[in-house]
């Protein structure tokens, strides 16, 4: 007798990723940037599955998508999907699907609950309740491959983050020892998150989709040491922690 099929399991999944915002049509300026920030192209990353942000990138002529997806994998980056592609020309839409991106209107940063709700009315004004941030904290170090994400949280690690681990959290990251590793906070788009450290030494930090990697050496004042990494506009600043 034929041997009974195995059973297929399909089931939905959130899967991280890095986010970068595209904001010029000029490919070979925006290869320069991409220099700036990570060096001549190598191993900067580690094939990091990427989300392209489209809703910043000016109307004009259609992109070479094969060339912007051949330019991030030489930095070890795997792009994989597109957000705010639908405000797109058909053509070019037609054109990232060709590059094998896909939709990815699901990673969308949430709107901020201010602006969703209504105005109170004035007669009438409502209360200012401020939601605390829940948090999650990891009592052990963490090691080589090891992942873990705090979503819709902060991050703190009570010990070492090893080359090649990785954390992430969509609020601020607090690492009481070593961070060695990757450190990626705002992961969903929260420009005040921040990554505090009690030694500075990753090989790659990120809030809220603005990145540095170790191609690009820290500054001294803050190499190995106590530090804060924050976001200035659309560049990261590297701060001493004085205790």
């Amino acid at each position: 007798m034929p041997a009974a099929p195995s059973r297929i399991d399909l089931k939905s999944a959130q899967l991280g990723t890095l986010q970068m915002a595209l904001r010029t049509r000029d490919l070979a300026a925006w290869r320069a940037s991409l220099q700036d920030a990570w060096g001549d192209v190598g191993a900067a990353f580690d094939g990091e599955p990427l989300c392209l942000d489209l809703r910043e990138l000016p109307a004009g002529a259609p992109l070479d998508w094969a060339a912007v997806v051949a330019t991030l994998r030489q930095w070890h980056l795997s792009p994989v999907a597109v957000l705010g592609a639908d405000a797109l020309p058909e053509d070019e839409r037609t054109a990232v699907r060709a590059a094998g991106l896909a939709w990815a209107e699901g990673l969308a940063a949430v709107a901020s609950p201010a602006a969703a709700a209504p105005a109170p009315a004035a007669s009438a004004p409502a209360p200012v309740v401020v939601a605390a941030t829940p948090t999650m904290v990891i009592d052990r170090p963490l090691r080589s491959g090891q992942q873990v994400y705090a979503r819709d949280a902060d991050l703190i690690v009570l010990g070492l983050v090893s080359h090649g681990a990785e954390v992430i959290a969509d609020g601020h990251i607090h690492v009481y020892g070593a961070l060695r590793g990757r450190a990626i906070a705002g992961a969903k788009g929260r420009t005040d998150a921040r990554i505090f450290a009690h030694s500075l030494e990753a090989e790659l930090l990120a809030v809220a989709g603005t990145f540095r990697t170790s191609e690009k050496p820290l500054p001294a004042e803050v190499l190995a040491k106590p530090a804060q990494v924050r976001l200035d506009g659309e560049r990261l600043v590297f701060e001493p922690l004085k205790f």
